[in-house]
């Protein structure tokens, strides 16, 4: 059986570099689900401003969904990768059986509850009567393929977990290349709107699921997928480590959530327009931080693995080159946003003043990117190693400084100040983030190399 990556034995550079390449692009790639889908609405005739608006108040809540998938596919990989580091390969494969169980009945329970609630839910989140029809359309939409969603995301963690991140890498471009191909041929040649780009993101999830759940049943995986090994006692301790992600990842849309309830009460007149390029800003700032978290949680294997295993050496090694891969990814991110945001704008909007609103909004929520680099690499490797409660406390923090911002700047400096809650948030966690890595990191490697004994 051959092995695409050895992540107890291969040279860590090199390593890195193919987990974290693989991971980065496929992030990349994933955003243009989101991107590709505002874009063409952005562009409808007539009605695209305020479509967009609508898709951007369902687009948190999309993300909300997605983060049960990374509760149980960011909580279990890491469990399995320090099993297979340890060797016990049976447990590696319960792990691999029960995360599957658990997607399955996540997404019967989330389809059920949020299409029961939808209404309330997108009201309560900032769509108002202009923009709700087109909100509720795609958002009602989007839930038929909730199943396909969370299994696409959530098992293709356990396809990286074991090295091979190329085929993870392919399962995304697959749904991503389908999905761009789809949005204008539903969305503007069936005259379907708002409803085609819904329908070509579910049509494009369930290849991608089809792809990822045929690979874990192949042969050239290490550990199969198969339902005899789930174990209740496993569901917890996946659930308890996948805590961390999905807080993170539920939180930055309770961040979205707020900033569109705040846009709503201080925007008078003018709300739905920076709604509208509020969800631009948000666009631009998803092909910074996805491929930014596809670098330092696609890493994360080898951190697992080694732990596992008991090198701590090899640790330290990882984390010096995932962090100089984020910080250079980062800085070339933060030199486009501030030369060429106005490029990005333009594929989604040519109203001038939605352009001007937009253009500066990239440029003041991107100041902090470069540090924020930095921060992504040592919550993911926390995470990475098997230990949540840091990287949960790290994010949480952060996070906090974003929603005091988002508070306190629209009554006291004005809702055009809004886009400052971004890089406040980004530079305080960034310090306090360090601080705790230098303070724990010494302990946590101690602990790592006593596995050996």
């Amino acid at each position: 059986m051959k092995i695409e990556n050895d992540l107890g034995r291969d040279d860590i550079r090199r390593l890195v570099l193919r987990l974290a390449i693989p991971s980065m692009l496929a992030q990349f790639v994933n955003v243009l689900y989101s991107v590709v889908d505002r874009m063409y609405i952005g562009n409808i005739p007539v009605t695209g401003d305020a479509a967009l608006a609508g898709v951007g108040v369902c687009g948190p809540l999309v993300s909300f969904i997605s983060a049960f998938a990374y509760l149980v596919g960011v909580g279990g990989s890491p469990l399995m990768s320090i099993r297979m580091g340890q060797g016990n390969e049976e447990e590696a494969g319960q792990i691999l059986s029960t995360g599957f169980a658990l997607l399955a009945v996540l997404s019967g329970v989330i389809t059920a509850l949020t299409l029961a609630g939808r209404e309330w839910i997108l009201r309560s989140f900032g769509a108002s009567e202009a923009i709700y029809p087109y909100a509720e359309q795609y958002f009602t939409i989007y839930l038929m393929g909730t199943f396909f969603a969370l299994m696409s995301i959530g098992m293709n963690q356990f396809i990286i977990c074991q090295g091979f991140a190329k085929v993870g890498m392919a399962s995304v471009a697959v749904g991503a290349l389908i999905n761009t191909i789809l949005d204008p041929v539903l969305i503007f040649g069936c005259s379907m709107g708002v409803k085609g780009a819904a329908l070509a993101t579910v049509l494009s999830q369930i290849v991608s699921c089809g792809f990822v759940l045929r690979f874990l049943c192949g042969r050239r995986v290490v550990i199969r997928l198969g339902l005899r090994g789930v174990r209740k006692r496993l569901m917890g301790r996946i659930l308890a480590l996948g805590l961390t992600p999905f807080l993170i990842i539920a939180f930055d849309n309770v961040l979205i959530i707020t900033l569109n309830t705040v846009i709503q009460a201080y925007g008078g007149k003018d709300a739905d327009m920076l709604l509208t390029s509020m969800t631009i800003v948000q666009s631009f700032m998803l092909m910074i931080t996805m491929p930014l978290g596809g670098i330092t949680a696609g890493t994360g294997p080898v951190l697992g693995f080694n732990f596992g295993a008991g090198q701590p050496e090899r640790i330290k090694s990882a984390q010096k080159y995932i962090v100089f891969l984020a910080l250079a990814f980062n800085c070339v991110m933060f030199a486009v946003s501030q030369i060429f945001p106005g490029l990005f704008v333009k594929i989604f909007t040519g109203n001038p003043q939605y352009i001007e609103m937009a253009v500066r909004g990239i440029r003041i929520y991107a100041l902090g990117v470069i540090p924020l680099a930095v921060q992504y690499a040592i919550v993911d490797g926390f995470t990475g190693m098997g230990i949540p409660q840091a990287a949960v406390c790290l994010s949480m923090f952060r996070k906090t400084v974003y929603i005091a911002g988002a508070l306190l700047i629209p009554p006291f400096f004005g809702i055009e100040n809004l886009f400052y809650t971004e890089p406040l948030s980004d530079f305080s966690g960034t310090v306090v983030s360090i601080t705790a890595y230098v303070l724990l990191i010494g302990k946590i490697l101690k602990r790592c190399a006593e596995n050996t004994r």
